[in-house]
């Protein structure tokens, strides 16, 4: 595997990790797409050895190439085409219904990280009540 395969993996993922941990929705669908481009490119560049085409009696067992990481790569692309339509549609629904594409915190969540928050405080200032 060359330098440059590697350097171009590397910002895949770490462009992908970046995007995939903003607060709007097309951001998260472009990181999930980098991402899923960076382990297809991973695959083929791990998998992948030169040979000949992999025909029924086109050449010797070890002169050709394994066909198992293509076929991999070709079920990733559809998959990840499919979880990147469901994102879009996610999107737009929330684009026409709010006006906005950002993702916001849920108010149960909030009502549960306070309460929690409130109990902690509890559980410091008096560590004797808190049964063990």
């Amino acid at each position: 595997m060359s330098l440059s395969l590697v350097v171009v993996i590397a910002v895949l993922f770490s462009t992908g990790t970046y995007l995939l941990l903003q607060r709007t929705l097309t951001r998260i669908v472009l990181g999930v797409g980098l991402l899923g481009n960076g382990v297809n490119v991973l695959i083929l560049a791990t998998g992948a050895r030169q040979g000949d085409v992999p025909l029924v009696g086109a050449g010797a067992v070890g002169e050709v190439t394994d066909p198992v990481p293509q076929a991999l790569v070709l079920t990733a692309i559809v998959i990840g085409f499919a979880l990147t339509a469901f994102l879009l549609a996610l999107a737009w629904r929330g684009w026409t219904i709010d006006g906005n594409d950002a993702v916001e915190d849920d108010v149960e969540d909030r009502r549960v990280a306070r309460a929690d928050e409130r109990r902690h405080r509890l559980d410091v200032r008096h560590p004797e009540d808190v049964e063990s």
